[in-house]
Protein backbone atom coordinates (compact mmCIF):
# COMPACT_ATOMS: atom_id res chain seq x y z
CA UNK A 1 0.00 0.00 0.00
CA UNK A 2 1.25 3.55 -0.98
CA UNK A 3 2.52 6.12 1.81
CA UNK A 4 0.93 8.71 -0.42
CA UNK A 5 -0.45 10.15 -3.39
CA UNK A 6 0.81 12.84 -5.32
CA UNK A 7 -1.66 14.20 -7.84
CA UNK A 8 -1.14 16.62 -11.27
CA UNK A 9 -3.37 18.28 -13.27
CA UNK A 10 -2.49 20.11 -16.16
CA UNK A 11 -5.11 21.65 -18.83
CA UNK A 12 -4.51 23.83 -21.96
CA UNK A 13 -6.73 26.56 -22.34
CA UNK A 14 -7.36 28.50 -25.98
CA UNK A 15 -8.55 31.71 -26.26
CA UNK A 16 -8.45 32.85 -29.89
CA UNK A 17 -10.06 36.11 -29.86
CA UNK A 18 -7.35 37.34 -27.38
CA UNK A 19 -5.01 39.69 -29.26
CA UNK A 20 -1.92 40.39 -26.84
CA UNK A 21 -0.51 39.64 -23.56
CA UNK A 22 -1.26 41.70 -21.54
CA UNK A 23 -5.03 40.85 -22.53
CA UNK A 24 -4.69 37.46 -21.77
CA UNK A 25 -3.07 37.40 -18.28
CA UNK A 26 -6.16 39.74 -17.14
CA UNK A 27 -8.08 36.75 -17.93
CA UNK A 28 -6.12 33.51 -16.74
CA UNK A 29 -3.82 34.84 -13.42
CA UNK A 30 -7.09 36.18 -11.11
CA UNK A 31 -8.13 32.31 -11.82
CA UNK A 32 -5.08 30.64 -11.14
CA UNK A 33 -4.83 32.69 -7.81
CA UNK A 34 -8.16 32.33 -6.77
CA UNK A 35 -8.08 28.11 -7.44
CA UNK A 36 -4.51 28.68 -5.09
CA UNK A 37 -6.79 30.37 -2.42
CA UNK A 38 -9.61 28.11 -2.38
CA UNK A 39 -8.25 24.39 -2.57
CA UNK A 40 -4.80 23.02 -1.06
CA UNK A 41 -3.21 22.85 -4.48
CA UNK A 42 0.26 24.81 -6.27
CA UNK A 43 -0.66 26.33 -9.32
CA UNK A 44 1.68 27.32 -11.61
CA UNK A 45 1.12 28.67 -15.56
CA UNK A 46 3.30 26.30 -17.16
CA UNK A 47 3.60 27.03 -20.91
CA UNK A 48 2.35 29.51 -23.80
CA UNK A 49 3.05 32.53 -21.18
CA UNK A 50 4.57 34.64 -24.50
CA UNK A 51 1.70 33.10 -26.63
CA UNK A 52 -1.63 35.26 -27.01
CA UNK A 53 -4.14 33.31 -27.55
CA UNK A 54 -3.64 29.96 -25.42
CA UNK A 55 -1.56 28.40 -22.24
CA UNK A 56 -1.23 25.76 -19.94
CA UNK A 57 -2.28 25.62 -16.66
CA UNK A 58 -0.27 22.65 -14.40
CA UNK A 59 -2.26 22.13 -10.34
CA UNK A 60 0.02 19.98 -7.63
CA UNK A 61 -1.45 18.13 -4.86
CA UNK A 62 -0.06 15.54 -2.22
CA UNK A 63 -2.20 13.65 0.27
CA UNK A 64 -2.23 9.82 1.99
CA UNK A 65 -6.08 9.56 0.67
CA UNK A 66 -6.01 8.64 -3.35
CA UNK A 67 -9.88 9.58 -3.75
CA UNK A 68 -9.09 13.18 -1.91
CA UNK A 69 -6.49 13.67 -4.39
CA UNK A 70 -8.57 12.19 -7.02
CA UNK A 71 -12.15 14.50 -5.83
CA UNK A 72 -9.27 17.47 -4.89
CA UNK A 73 -8.15 18.01 -9.07
CA UNK A 74 -11.32 17.12 -10.27
CA UNK A 75 -12.80 20.08 -8.79
CA UNK A 76 -9.71 21.89 -9.54
CA UNK A 77 -10.63 21.26 -12.94
CA UNK A 78 -14.19 22.04 -13.05
CA UNK A 79 -13.32 25.59 -11.59
CA UNK A 80 -10.91 26.09 -14.16
CA UNK A 81 -13.31 25.53 -17.24
CA UNK A 82 -16.25 27.79 -15.55
CA UNK A 83 -14.31 30.42 -14.10
CA UNK A 84 -12.26 31.95 -17.03
CA UNK A 85 -13.40 33.35 -20.30
CA UNK A 86 -11.41 30.91 -22.42
CA UNK A 87 -12.23 27.35 -23.44
CA UNK A 88 -10.27 24.22 -22.12
CA UNK A 89 -9.24 22.51 -25.22
CA UNK A 90 -6.61 19.69 -23.45
CA UNK A 91 -7.02 18.13 -19.66
CA UNK A 92 -4.66 15.39 -18.35
CA UNK A 93 -4.49 14.23 -14.73
CA UNK A 94 -1.69 11.85 -13.72
CA UNK A 95 -1.66 10.32 -10.05
CA UNK A 96 1.61 8.34 -8.40
CA UNK A 97 1.81 6.33 -5.36
CA UNK A 98 4.44 7.35 -3.38
CA UNK A 99 6.69 4.57 -1.56
CA UNK A 100 5.13 1.24 0.59
CA UNK A 101 3.81 1.20 3.92
CA UNK A 102 4.27 -2.55 4.80
CA UNK A 103 7.28 -1.29 6.78
CA UNK A 104 8.59 1.58 7.25
CA UNK A 105 11.56 1.10 9.25
CA UNK A 106 12.73 -1.80 7.09
CA UNK A 107 15.04 0.29 4.35
CA UNK A 108 15.42 3.75 6.89
CA UNK A 109 18.99 3.42 7.27
CA UNK A 110 18.57 6.75 9.75
CA UNK A 111 17.07 4.13 12.17
CA UNK A 112 19.78 1.11 12.16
Amino acid sequence: MALGYVGVLTIRVEMPWVGNLKEKRALVRPVVERLKVRFPLTVARLDGLNAHDWEVIGVATISNDYGWVEETLRMAADYIAKEGPYRVTHEEVTITPLGDSEDPDEDDPALD
